[in-house]
Formats: structure tokens, sequence, C-alpha cells
């Protein structure tokens, strides 16, 4: 595309990529600088340039002495969003688009959305675990990707034949505007929990940046919502579209009813429209309950049959990482989730006293990530000294502080229990499974299937919490059989 093209009055010169990091190659590119969390691109220009930039759209006084075309705006993100529109021939208006958002849940919903879709028609998938469409899978290092990214992987799903896209949009990619070139034709609400103050330093700015996400959809386009959070409503009150509610516990548009919860399945009659469906999935736990009810408005209101997924909810495939069963034979219960926050921590606790016999013992292994909001490890502590029988403190990506240290802010909050502090996930993850008679459960949480852990100098490749705990079961059976358990004795270990 030519530049004159994109901006009016600009010279005829052949662009071929939109580009925000200085540090990539943008041969025949556009550079915007924009001005980030911790850096401003106004500062990187000559590094843009000698990387093959040949425009420069930018808003700040600048040194404009480099040979390359400077286009200077009022909005610089703004620009680059219509610009990104343009460049990528508005995909988003080629496929049905959904987005989804929310403190926990958006993984689950977005993967399903794209399981049961794919049925029959391709959709793509963006968020937390990458992007996964027509045979491409890529990781992807946030929920939700910057906006040339986006603009560029929702133009190949178009080129090709993807119908639709679930994306996971984060309260930090609606800050910070990724999501700004997409137009979306459903956005689901979860729920709203405490998470990301670290960002957005007050519970009303995480608000805000979630209900942006409401605000900006037009008359034609639908908001699904959970009537039974607190700010359910509140988060569509200034909405142009087309609101729908789920829910449990109060009236709404699509309810779950009569519900059976057990370890490997889970019954509700869905109710909506004055007709009733009796559900049956191998989901587990009352959170992924809200979790069908939403994924099943949005594909109803999108105007797919109903009772033609209702019979595949029976075999779902397993979301990595979220509530994953780990089922090797043994006669106790071990869950791997993915939840890393204080409202994500209760629910699966919730679900392990509903699963677990009372004379039973329910045991956690699980940290608190470092370099993020610290005021959540003390209510952490507090959930699993009200939960759980048993603790083991461990590591959770600690970045730049000291795994020992963040632990002893968790065990702040407990009281009642028996904890360990073992620094070594893996270790700990041994330890706990030795804690385990028949019958208990152990829960190994805020993971889920990641394969890294990030240290001070970046990402350490990791074995995964369900791999190391499949092994060790394994290795348990084996000297079962053979007359030689030995109970396993971790480097570092506090009681």
């Amino acid at each position: 595309m030519l530049l004159s093209e994109i901006f009016k009055g600009a010279p005829a010169i052949d662009i071929k990529t939109l580009a925000i990091d200085s540090r990539k190659d943008m041969t025949d590119g556009i550079f915007f600088c924009i001005k980030g969390f911790r850096t401003d691109g106004h500062r990187f220009i000559k590094d843009a340039i000698h990387n093959g930039a040949k425009a420069i759209v930018y808003h700040d006084e600048i040194d404009t002495s480099e040979k390359a075309v400077y286009i200077k705006v009022d909005d610089v993100i703004k620009v680059m969003n219509q610009v990104i529109k343009k460049f990528y021939n508005d995909p988003s208006e080629k496929m049905e688009m959904y987005a989804v958002t929310g403190t926990n849940g958006k993984t689950t919903i977005a993967t399903l959305i794209k399981e049961l879709i794919d049925i029959d028609k391709p959709c793509g998938y963006i968020g937390t675990l990458g992007m996964d469409y027509a045979g491409v899978k890529i990781d992807a290092d946030l929920t939700t990707p910057t906006a040339i990214e986006l603009g560029s992987h929702l133009e190949d799903m178009v080129q090709k034949g993807v119908k639709a896209c679930a994306v996971e949009v984060s309260s930090i990619g609606l800050e910070q505007h990724r999501t700004d070139a997409i137009d979306f034709d459903v956005a689901i609400f979860t729920n709203f929990t405490h998470d990301h103050l670290d960002y957005h330093g007050t519970m009303e700015n995480y608000f805000k940046a979630k209900k942006k996400l409401f605000d900006d959809l037009g008359y034609d386009t639908i908001a699904i919502t959970n009537v039974d959070d607190e700010v359910g409503l509140d988060i569509v009150q200034d909405t142009k579209a087309k609101v729908i509610t789920y829910g449990i516990e109060n009236d709404a548009d699509y309810m779950a009813k009569d519900i059976k919860l057990d370890a490997g399945y889970t019954q509700f009659v869905l109710v909506h429209a004055d007709h009733s469906y009796m559900i049956s999935t191998n989901l587990v736990a009352t959170f992924n309950i809200y979790n069908l009810l939403a994924v099943l408005a949005a594909l109803d209101q999108m105007g797919h049959d109903l009772e033609h997924f209702i019979g595949k909810l029976k075999t779902l495939k397993p979301v990595a990482g979220r509530m994953h069963k780990i089922d090797e034979g043994q006669d106790f219960t071990v869950i791997v989730d993915f939840a890393h926050t204080p409202d994500g921590l209760q629910k699966v606790f919730e679900y392990a006293q509903k699963i677990t016999p009372s004379s039973k013992n329910i045991v956690a292994v699980f940290g608190s990530a470092g370099g993020r909001d610290r005021s959540k490890r003390k209510t952490f502590g507090e959930l699993a000294d009200y939960y759980c029988d048993k603790i083991v403190l461990t590591e959770d990506d600690p970045r730049d502080e000291d795994p020992y240290m963040i632990a002893k802010e968790i065990a702040e909050g407990i009281k009642r229990h028996e904890y360990i502090i073992v620094e070594s996930r893996e270790e700990a993850i041994h330890i706990a499974l030795d804690m385990l008679n028949s019958k208990d459960t152990l829960l190994i949480l805020g993971k889920g299937d990641e394969d890294f852990i990030y240290r001070d100098f970046g990402k350490e490749p990791y074995a995964g919490d369900d791999n190391i705990a499949i092994r060790y079961i394994r290795k348990m059976k084996e000297e079962k059989d053979n007359g030689t358990s030995e109970i396993y004795r971790p480097h570092t270990i506090e009681g």
C-alpha cells in the first residue's frame, strides 16, 4: 500500500509494514511513536529509521534531521488504529468477532467459542494461550496482543478462510487501545474481582478499563453480561448494544437451574425464552457453569442453533491448564489450574470442598507472581487458611523478587493451618503429593499449563505443573508396586 493512500498529501512510497517496536526489522515501514507504560517511542526514532522505517508518525517535538517522511498528529494511537484498519483491509468486518473480558474465565469462554463454532465453520482464537487458527499456532506474551499484531493476524485469518474469531480482551489491552481497530459483534463480561492493581492503581480504574469495551460497542452489536456479578449491570449501563444477561442466582435471559456437581461432570437445566434444555458437560465447578452460559448465550444471539451444540458439551476438549484433572489411576484427586487471583483461588477451593469428603484433606500448592500486585498475597494466605487443611507455598514467576519473601507475605494470612515453604516449585509438588492419603484432594495453582517460569533474567524453561505431577504419581505407583516407596525429601523447606 502506498503511503499516499494512507495519509493525504504524503509521497507515493510503498509501505509494507507497521511497527511500534524500533528494535524490529521494519523495512519500508511506518513507525508509530507510542508512549508506553515504561518507554516513549519518540526516543527511538533513529533506531526505527536504521531498521528500515520510511515514515514516522509522532506527536511530540522531535529531531527530523534523519531521512524519513515525518507525519505529526494529535493522537498517535488513534491514528495508528485508523491506519491498521485500512492497511489490513478491516478484517474484523469480514468475520464474526467475539470479545471476552473480565477478571477470570476469559480463556475458557474464548476457547469454547472456538471449539463449538469450529464444528460448522473455521474459527480463530486469540488470548492467553496464544493464537490458534487454520492450523496456525503461535505463542503469545500478552493476553491481548498489540493492535498491529491483532490486525495482521486477523487479516491472515480472512485470507485463510476463517469465519469467526474469539478474542480475550484484557483491561490493560483496553487501556492501551489495542482492540480499537476491531469491530466486535459480541462482547462478553465474565466477572470483576481484584487483579492488575499494580497497573491500574485502583479498582475504579480497573473497572473503567473493562467498561470501555462495552461503551464502545455499536447499536447493532450484543453485550452479554453476568447478572450475578456486583458490577454486571453497571458495566453495560452506557452501552449502545443490545444487553443480554446470564446467571444462576438472579433472573436472567439465560439461567442455570437444578445444578448437580460431581468430580468428573456437571449437569444443569438451561432456561431461556420459556424453553428448558438439559445440559450435561465434562466441565466441572460452578464457575464453569457461568462460562458455559456465556458461551451458549453468545452463540444463540449470533444465530447459531443452540440445540445443535448442546450434545457436544459432554465431551469438550479440556482447556489447557484450567481445572485439569490429573488421572493416573491414583486414589486421590489432583487438579492443576491457572487460578492466580483471590476470586480464582476461592472458586477452586470451593469446588474442592464440594468434591472432597469432610474427613479428608485439601492440600494446596501455590505462590504469587513477583513484580506484580503485592496487596493480594496476604489474601491468598487467608483464603487457603479458610478452605485448605495443608498448604505448600512456593514460587510463581518470581521475576526479580525473592520467592521465599513472597511466600512469607502470603503466610501472613495463614493463622490456623499447617503450611510449609518450598522455594522450588517442582519440589513443592513432590512434597504435596507425598502428603496425600486416599480420597484427599491436591490443588496445584497459579501456572496452569505454562512451560516457563519468569525470573529476573527472563523466561526459564519449566517442565509444567501437569507433567511434574504425572511423572511423580507414576513414580509413586511404581515404588509402591515394587515395595520401595520413599517419601520425597526437599532441599529447601520451612515449617
